[in-house]
């Protein structure tokens, strides 16, 4: 007699043979069949019963058979559900805890560092590819700024920011200013935007501009493109990944093809970081996957996120990338952990 498929959820049986079928595998990484099951000292059933609720469970749309095998694995429905009723986690190791709380304790908050270290440590703990975006800065404010001319149309600027941190810039400029000319705008700018962001003193400048005279509009113009391109490169947005060889370990994702486009959709980072985004203003581990993500080139991979906070909020997200067989019991933990003890290490 068979599971009933009416019903949108498989039966207290059913749903322990979806686990069993998705340790396997994850296990594994091969089709499972009924008659393997049967061996398992967890059922007291035949294969041909095992079978039936297999069917079941692939109606359902929790399993799929792959051409090659007339064992089943495991679709992203079926992970979704599993994750979501049926999971169980395992606490983190010990040798795991203390490499991960020797990375965050080490590293240097706010910089790139921190998101290469915490990166190469997901990776080696849960040997998959790790990802950490860097950290967010405060809004800059600025406390001075003065220009200084260079050739072919270049412009250094010297940037005092939120009291203390000094940048040196190069801006490509559309035409070659003299000293005179920036010392003008340096002069404007300290003198009606200190403690204001760099947004904010762009914005300012665009709306005076409609109220100056015809003369002064040129010179505002200028101090407006200046202003420009001081903002452009305030506005630097990244992440680090480490381990994506280890991608490579796992047959689902060994295609040569598939794995060159994952290789440029994270040298890209624009589809990452938009998906990335979703996680930062959350308080929770985020787990897409497969076809969640929104994305083609993840069809194949799951993502397990979790936001890192100081004492203003989320500044940045961690997490892993790997194959949908991710041992899901085991690495969710990992990145919880982490996300939280970084998060400790920067307050």
């Amino acid at each position: 007699m068979t599971e009933k498929t009416k019903s949108k959820l498989p039966s207290d049986r059913a749903k322990k043979i979806l686990s069993a079928i998705i340790d396997n595998y994850i296990e594994e990484g091969v089709p499972i069949g009924s008659k393997k099951l049967a061996t398992y000292d967890r059922f007291d059933l035949s294969p041909a019963t095992i079978r039936n609720v297999m069917s079941d469970l692939e109606n359902l749309g929790f399993l799929s058979s792959p051409h090659t095998s007339s064992g089943r694995i495991p679709t992203p429905k079926g992970y979704r559900f599993f994750i979501d009723r049926l999971l169980q986690l395992q606490p983190v190791a010990d040798d795991q805890f203390t490499s991960i709380q020797e990375t965050v304790t080490q590293t240097k908050s706010n910089s790139k560092d921190l998101a290469t270290n915490v990166s190469s440590t997901l990776s080696a703990v849960t040997q998959l590819a790790g990802i950490v975006t860097v950290p967010k800065k405060q809004e800059s404010t600025l406390k001075e700024i003065d220009f200084i001319p260079l050739s072919e149309k270049r412009v250094l600027a010297i940037v005092v920011i939120n009291d203390s941190e000094v940048e040196n810039k190069i801006l490509q400029m559309k035409r070659n200013y003299t000293r005179e000319e920036l010392q003008i705008s340096s002069n404007f700018i300290n003198q009606n935007y200190v403690g204001k962001s760099f947004e904010y003193i762009k914005n300012d400048l665009v709306n005076q501009l409609k109220e100056t005279s015809e003369l002064a509009q040129s010179l505002m113009n200028d101090i407006i493109s200046i202003a420009d391109e001081v903002l452009k490169t305030q506005k630097t947005e990244e992440y680090v990944v480490s381990g994506e060889n280890k991608l490579m370990d796992f047959d689902e994702l060994a295609d040569i093809k598939r794995l060159k486009q994952l290789f440029n959709a994270f040298n890209e980072k624009q589809q990452l970081l938009q998906l990335l985004d979703k996680s930062i203003s959350t308080s929770n581990i985020q787990i897409f996957i497969g076809e969640e993500s929104g994305y083609k080139i993840l069809d194949n991979c799951s993502l397990i996120t979790a936001p890192y906070t100081n004492e203003e909020g989320s500044i940045g997200v961690l997490g892993v990338i790997g194959p949908t067989r991710i041992a899901y019991q085991k690495v969710i933990p990992i990145v919880d952990i982490t996300a939280k003890l970084l998060s400790q290490s920067l307050k």
